[in-house]
């Protein structure tokens, strides 16, 4: 869930009022923390402000925490390529963690592809087999993690690193447009090859030929 500032305006029984501003919290500590404060009956004005910018009242901001809770969150994916020279071949792999309320589940997909040049544009083209499955199962509006072992395309994902070659500006401009008609707010986070251990076995198998496609409910425990 999100994290928010509380703002309002404090008025003393004798009228002296000045602006009072918390710390950046958690959205239900922020609620019950205004909900505290309007108990007092000396404040006026109360918000909540997000990251965006955008100011919410305390009824605007219940109403779209618990339509929230609905949705689904803490999206995680963890994507990975595979490239064979000789063949030409490839295998794109893709984990996503998500809660559906409080359901916490995985989506493991992959795809075999054959028309790609090189194990850049496998890796994009991993990351964009993620993404088609977020769009499938409707996240949207929602902050994204972005985890790979290829230090290439994190880093040019990020802005880290500038892009030269036209292919995989390519396969950046497509993520790109793929992320602002979700409204995600990608966070990328390059990985260890251990850390990315299952994303890379769903590569390897569909350059096997094996494709998978499974959701499962997993136990948080």
């Amino acid at each position: 869930m999100m994290n928010v500032i509380v703002k309002w305006k404090y008025k003393t029984p004798r009228g002296i009022q000045a602006w009072m501003t918390s710390d950046e919290i958690p959205a239900h500590q922020a609620i019950l923390m205004a909900k505290d404060i309007e108990k007092t009956g000396r404040s006026i004005d109360l918000y909540f402000l997000d990251n965006r910018g955008t100011k919410w009242s305390l009824k605007e901001f219940e109403k779209f925490t618990s339509k929230k809770e609905e949705s689904l969150s803490s999206v995680e994916i963890f994507f990975d390529g595979s490239f064979d020279k000789e063949s030409k071949e490839s295998g794109c792999g893709a984990v996503i963690y998500f809660f559906e309320g409080r359901k916490k589940k995985r989506i493991r997909v992959n795809k075999a592809l054959s028309y790609l040049e090189n194990n850049n544009e496998a890796e994009y083209a991993a990351l964009w087999t993620g993404l088609q499955e977020l769009k499938n199962i409707k996240v949207d509006d929602t902050e994204v993690m972005i985890k790979g072992d290829s230090k290439v395309v994190i880093s040019q994902l990020s802005g880290e690193w500038a892009v030269y070659e036209p292919l995989l500006t390519k396969w950046m401009d497509r993520i790109d447009a793929t992320l602002k008609e979700l409204r995600l707010q990608p966070i990328y986070e390059h990985v260890s090859r251990n850390e990315n251990k299952e994303s890379h076995r769903l590569a390897v198998q569909a350059l096997k030929g094996t494709e998978i496609d499974s959701v499962i409910e997993l136990d948080d425990n």
